[in-house]
């Protein structure tokens, strides 16, 4: 594993024909084809390419599309990617896929080479990082959107025949968007690493433009879908821009070594909430995961300095996520019945692949740094176990499920037939090139009973529910529409399985359930929080119908001498109704009126339950 990821010695270990030994025996344990599942997801890729193609594409019924994108604005903004099954560029989605993707480069580019897609993977990286330089064409500029989602979405064609809007939209110091810049910056200094060395013209492009974009995203504060208004709805930015802010410093110290950049890392930690949010979900919204697992990497290679303190209540939190995701945290994230993680209906398995790198890139970290098992409050997650519960996932999405089921399009033989996209679904311009219009594509093709006749090979799409109940129906575009971040982080954590190097025992036993009572989760979860205390009482009681139900009063108190800013709360276990806090994405907020925790002060609410209290605890908040 290269952490600076030199393209070149990544290409040279290609010819080391052990890797090519260990990735066949993986293949023998698993059942799966790790290294074909590879390919196919830098197939789908190439199928979401925006622009002029090159005559080397691979998705032959695909053709150029958005040929004259920012025109209208007086830019060049051709190429790109459109995210999911509709013809819009999202750049916050966009940036971060590029960003996993470089990752995914930098942490297992020699698996990668072994299986022969080195080349398509940076390849698939510079398709963004081009789009990229052509949307920051200021320092202090950037366009974040090209085409409606509105539009957009009234309208069934391929993208070869776009006839909506391709109005493109920016930030600037007037309309800042720190969200935004910030992820873009992250993807252009993780890209950078990738090419330092097969292309040090081209890297050192990419790390000038992510320079400027974090002080610009660090200069002019604020969120993107406040400036481009039409991204709200498809994309909100619901965490705010203080862990891109953090993503990008982490991304630019690891690329630069400059220690301006671990500087800011280490001294907002507070006032950003790297160190306040502890979270379990990790994704093209909410990053306070990724930035605590790269500061761990940061700490755990002895990079530290003095900042030592510091990284490690970042690495205290990306514990928090490992333990949380294997099943031995305080709070863990449910699964469905077939075992896999569950957040929410709506693509849910967007988090199971991000969460899955991440628990791949900290138990390698940790491994190489000596630093054994994450102790959790279920028990000790050994590397080997937190790999093991990996595969599981990854198994599991291609399709050892309750309906046998592959949820990567293209790979086995049960796999989505009907995908929520508008070129795959539509006969290919190659071979019919006949116009297809808005209304024609909805009533001849979406509403047709039949599968597409294209194959978006390689594509993740949503998954199943709670339940694993799946219905491959292109309306259902909860579970059947696939998205380029569901495929960017399991460009990594194929490679490594299929690689399977490393020196670990990754095939003994899966990881077992955590058991732990409630008293020591909770215990566990205050202590995340130093500054935060936490208590319940139970203030009546009553019976009903022979059941007894208790009115429970929680108190948060701030016990720092700063002013807390940001706070979200998670509640689990509860059965009953709850007041006094306001329903937020990643849980609950207090009321308009108590946002600021001034040192002392405390927020109050309530709740009304049969039996035992609900299990309460802090997912984030920022010291200012």
């Amino acid at each position: 594993m290269a952490r600076n990821g030199s393209a070149a010695h990544v290409a040279a270990a290609a010819a080391i024909i052990g890797l090519m030994a260990l990735a066949s025996m993986a293949k023998l344990v698993s059942g799966h084809d790790y290294a074909m599942a590879l390919k196919k997801s830098l197939l789908y890729f190439e199928a979401q390419r925006s622009g002029a193609l090159p005559p080397d594409q691979r998705v032959t019924w695909r053709a150029s599309s958005g040929l004259f994108d920012g025109k209208a604005n007086g830019v060049d903004l051709v190429g790109g990617y459109y995210d999911a099954g509709d013809n819009v560029k999202f750049g916050l989605p966009m940036a971060f896929t590029v960003t996993m993707m470089s990752w995914s480069i930098l942490e297992y580019g020699k698996q990668m080479a072994a299986s022969g897609e080195l080349k398509n993977a940076m390849d698939a990286v510079k398709w963004g990082t081009d789009y990229f330089i052509k949307a920051h064409p200021e320092p202090d500029v950037l366009y974040g959107e090209v085409g409606d989602g509105d539009t957009d979405h009234g309208c069934w064609q391929r993208p070869e025949d776009m006839t909506t809007s391709r109005q493109a939209f920016r930030i600037d110091p007037q309309n800042p968007g720190s969200d935004l810049a910030g992820e873009t910056a992250a993807a252009m200094a993780a890209a950078s690493m990738v090419f330092r060395t097969t292309y040090p013209g081209y890297a050192n492009l990419l790390l000038e433009h992510s320079k400027q974009l974090f002080e610009f995203a660090d200069k002019y504060r604020g969120k993107y879908d406040a400036s481009i208004t039409v991204a709200r709805n498809y994309y909100g930015s619901f965490s705010g821009y203080g862990d891109e802010l953090l993503w990008a410093a982490a991304w630019l110290f690891e690329a630069t070594e400059e220690r301006f950049y671990l500087e800011y890392l280490a001294r907002n930690g507070d006032a950003l909430g790297g160190t306040g949010w502890s979270i379990n979900q990790f994704g093209w919204d909410v990053k306070y995961p990724g930035v605590q697992v790269l500061a761990a990497k940061f700490l755990l290679q002895g990079r530290a300095g003095e900042h030592a303190a510091a990284l490690q209540r970042y690495r205290q939190n990306a514990e928090f996520f490992v333990c949380s995701c294997v099943g031995k945290g305080a709070v863990n994230v449910p699964r469905t019945p077939g075992g896999v993680m569950y957040h929410q209906r709506w693509n849910n398995l967007q988090f199971v692949t991000s969460a899955s790198f991440l628990l791949t890139a900290y138990a390698d970290y940790a491994t190489v740094a000596g630093g054994g098992a994450v102790r959790c409050p279920g028990g000790a997650a050994r590397p080997y176990e937190i790999l093991a519960f990996v595969r599981s996932q990854v198994n599991y999405i291609l399709g050892d499920n309750p309906r046998a089921t592959s949820y990567m399009v293209g790979y086995g033989l049960n796999y989505p037939r009907q995908v929520h996209h508008r070129g795959a679904s539509i006969v290919s311009v190659r071979t019919d090139p006949s116009f297809v219009s808005c209304q024609e594509g909805y009533a001849s093709w979406y509403s047709k009973q039949a599968v597409n006749p294209n194959t978006l090979d390689g594509a993740v799409v949503g998954g199943p529910d709670e339940y694993d109940d799946f219905a491959d129906e292109r309306n259902n575009y909860e579970q059947t529409e696939a998205a380029t971040y569901n495929s960017a982080p399991l460009l990594g954590v194929l490679a490594r399985l299929a690689g399977a190097c490393g020196g670990l025992d990754e095939y003994r036993t899966s990881l077992p359930e955590a058991a732990g009572n409630r008293t020591a989760r909770l215990a566990a979860a205050r202590r995340r929080h130093p500054h935060l205390e936490v208590e319940q009482n139970v203030t009546g009681t009553w019976a009903v119908r022979r059941r007894t139900y208790h009115r429970y009063s929680v108190t948060v108190t701030n016990r720092s001498r700063k002013t807390v800013r940001g706070l979200h709360l998670r509640v689990s276990e509860l059965a009953g109704r709850l007041w006094g806090l306001d329903k937020a994405r990643y849980g609950y907020v207090p009321r308009r009126w108590l946002r600021a925790l001034r040192p002392g002060r405390s927020v109050r609410f309530g709740y009304v339950q049969p039996g035992p209290p609900a299990n309460v605890w802090v997912t984030g908040y920022k010291l200012v």
